[in-house]
């Protein structure tokens, strides 16, 4: 456990570091309505850096991502996962509670994730290097030194198997894992992330260092730094994290989804007084070209909240469910567009009709003027909130970099959101997706 002296002195060191901050002489640059500069460079082994220096606060965010996600995880569904989740439980001389009490002590703070596309490790540490260099040091041997032990292995997949018993009893779960199966069939995305009871209770040890092995290499790292460091000292910093790591080999490319040739229902029966349903198809990729027309047209169609179509029409007008909502989830390759809802058992074919003929409407008409206006100034106006901190910035500059995205992406992000028209829209939409091609999915009693 973390002494509270210690602890004391931490926080006091960062309010007043905080406080002699507070008013910079000029306006931050990360702040700026026009997005923060991102630099970028390669280490020595041919980890891709991109770099943001954002001095007005004596912090830095630092992201490792791997191309590591779940589409990787072969004929063992979750090893991504499980790889992710044991890199610091065990990992150089420490333990699972020394490497805790070594973060906690100076005041840092890390994290894991793995997605479908990517798996990635977090740091938020304080820049002077009284509490700095035990933190970076301790992020080091995660990413070069993981022990992976037998213990924590069987500890974590007794975890892993509550969640997805979990999983298997809520109705929402189960519609979104038969959609992604319906969706992708045979294709990496069609399995859950966290994998499946029979496939967690076979992976092995040795499984868990070949995974790491193959794709926590440097060829296939990509490392944001934001914060208050400056070129060389980020330089400095990217080398050490993944400057011992092997060079390795860039993960292959993924396929590119089949389209669903046909429309299909899936229907599945569930003892509860809701139906849970989601309809969709294919959709598109980071940086496809009908990205912003896409993006703009669902955010009027249902990605909006109380001001888009779908709510409208199945809640307001029809209080049919208290919440109906549309969205595209890009990835590496053409990730879903998902419509979903919540309503009563009674109601569902109602619903999941009216659902059909808001798409299908949109989809021929497009949107009014008055929409795309309200749309515009709605994303534009929200933007400079979702680049409000560095942590929120190290995502999307993690994003840009992992996908490929320009690097002014988030400078030119507004421009190209109040560029698009009513046609190109109504154009995308009409092209990418097809209301007689729709999968559907219903849990609900009943069926």
């Amino acid at each position: 456990m973390m002494r509270i002296p210690r602890l004391l002195a931490v926080l006091a060191t960062l309010f007043l570091l905080v406080a002699c901050a507070a008013t910079p002489p000029s306006a931050p640059e990360v702040k700026s309505a026009h997005g923060p500069k991102i630099e970028a460079w390669h280490t020595a082994n041919g980890a891709r850096v991109l770099y943001v220096n954002a001095p007005q606060l004596p912090m830095f965010d630092v992201q490792v991502v791997f191309d590591a996600g779940s589409a990787r995880d072969g004929d063992k569904p979750g090893l991504a996962s499980l790889v992710n989740g044991m890199l610091d439980l065990g990992a150089g001389e420490w333990d699972t509670d020394t490497i805790a009490e070594r973060f906690e002590s100076v005041g840092a703070n890390f994290s894991s994730s793995a997605g479908r596309d990517m798996a990635s490790v977090s740091l938020r540490s304080l820049t002077d290097p009284k509490w700095m260099e035990q933190a970076v040091a301790t992020l080091q041997a995660i990413l070069e030194a993981p022990r992976f032990p037998q213990k924590e292995l069987e500890r974590l997949r007794r975890q892993t198997l509550i969640a997805i018993k979990a999983s298997e009893q809520s109705p929402s779960d189960i519609a979104s894992k038969a959609f992604y199966r319906a969706l992708y069939g045979e294709h990496p995305y069609a399995h859950p992330a966290i994998g499946t009871r029979a496939s967690v209770k076979r992976i092995t040890r040795d499984d868990l260092l070949a995974f790491h092995r193959r794709y926590y290499v440097a060829n296939n790292a990509l490392v944001v730094i934001v914060g208050d460091l400056d070129r060389p000292a980020a330089e400095a910093l990217a080398e050490r994290l993944v400057g011992r790591l092997p060079a390795g080999e860039k993960a292959s490319a993924l396929p590119d989804p089949a389209p669903v040739a046909q429309a299909r229902t899936v229907r599945k029966a569930y003892p509860s007084t809701q139906t849970h349903i989601i309809v969709g198809q294919i959709g598109m990729r980071r940086g496809d070209p009908d990205y912003f027309p896409l993006y703009v047209g669902n955010h009027i169609l249902g990605g909006s909240g109380f001001s888009s179509r779908i709510l409208k029409i199945i809640r307001d007008r029809n209080g049919l469910a208290y919440s109906a909502y549309s969205y595209f989830v890009p990835m590496r390759v053409a990730g879903p567009f998902v419509m979903g809802l919540q309503t009563k058992n009674a109601s569902r074919e109602q619903a999941l009709e009216l659902l059909d003929e808001t798409l299908r409407r949109f989809i021929a008409e497009g949107p009014t003027a008055k929409e795309l206006t309200h749309a515009q100034k709605n994303i534009t106006g929200g933007f400079p909130l979702r680049i409000d901190s560095n942590s929120d910035i190290a995502g999307y500059v993690a994003m840009i970099g992992f996908y490929d995205l320009p690097l002014d992406y988030l400078q030119t992000f507004n421009a190209r959101i109040e560029a698009v028209t009513a046609e190109q829209i109504r154009d995308a939409f009409r092209r990418r997706i097809d209301p007689d091609r729709l999968v559907t999915v219903m849990v609900g009693k009943g069926l």
